[in-house]
C-alpha cells in the first residue's frame, strides 16, 4: 500500500534516502532524513541564523551580543578592533606574591601570613616564631 504525498527524498546530495517521516530543518527549511536534519550534518548556510550561543571576546573575555542574523565571527572580530579593553600587563596578574622573609627560603604564598611577635611575612612552614627563628619579643616561647 503506497501513502502519496508522505514520502520525501533527502535534500542532502550524497544521501537522497527516501523517507517517510522527513524532517525539515528550521534554519534553511530544507528537509532531511533523521541522519542529515543537524546542521553540521548536512553543513546548513543558514545556521547561524538560529546559534543562540553567545561568543566571548577572547582577549578581555566580555561576552559579545550578537543579533539574529548577524555572524559571530564578524561581530566579535569587530569589537576587537574598536570596542575591546584587552590590557596585556593584566593578563600576568600573579597569585603568589608573598615572599617569605626566612633567609634560603624562596617560597611564596597566596595569602600574608604575618608573624604576631616580628611582624615579618613568612610561608606556611616558617609561620612559626620558632620556625623562622623570631627575634621580635623577649618573651620566650613554647615548643608546644
Amino acid at each position: 500500500m503506497e501513502l502519496p504525498g508522505l514520502d520525501q527524498r533527502c535534500a542532502e546530495r550524497s544521501c537522497r534516502r527516501l523517507d517517510f517521516l522527513p524532517l525539515k530543518c528550521d534554519a534553511c527549511e530544507e528537509v532531511f532524513c533523521k541522519y542529515h536534519i543537524r546542521y553540521d550534518d548536512h553543513k546548513c548556510g543558514s545556521a547561524y541564523k538560529k546559534n543562540v550561543q553567545v561568543p566571548v571576546c577572547p582577549l578581555c573575555n566580555t561576552p559579545i551580543p550578537v543579533q539574529k542574523g548577524e555572524i559571530p565571527d564578524v561581530v566579535v572580530g569587530a569589537h576587537m578592533d574598536k570596542d575591546c579593553k584587552y590590557n596585556p600587563a593584566q593578563q600576568k596578574q600573579r597569585i603568589f606574591t608573598n615572599k617569605c622573609l626566612k633567609p634560603g627560603c624562596k617560597r611564596k604564598e597566596m595569602m600574608k601570613v604575618v608573624c604576631e611577635q616580628c611582624g615579618g611575612n613568612f610561608c606556611i612552614k616558617h609561620r612559626h616564631p620558632l620556625d623562622h627563628d623570631c627575634k621580635g619579643s623577649s618573651r620566650p616561647t613554647s615548643k608546644a
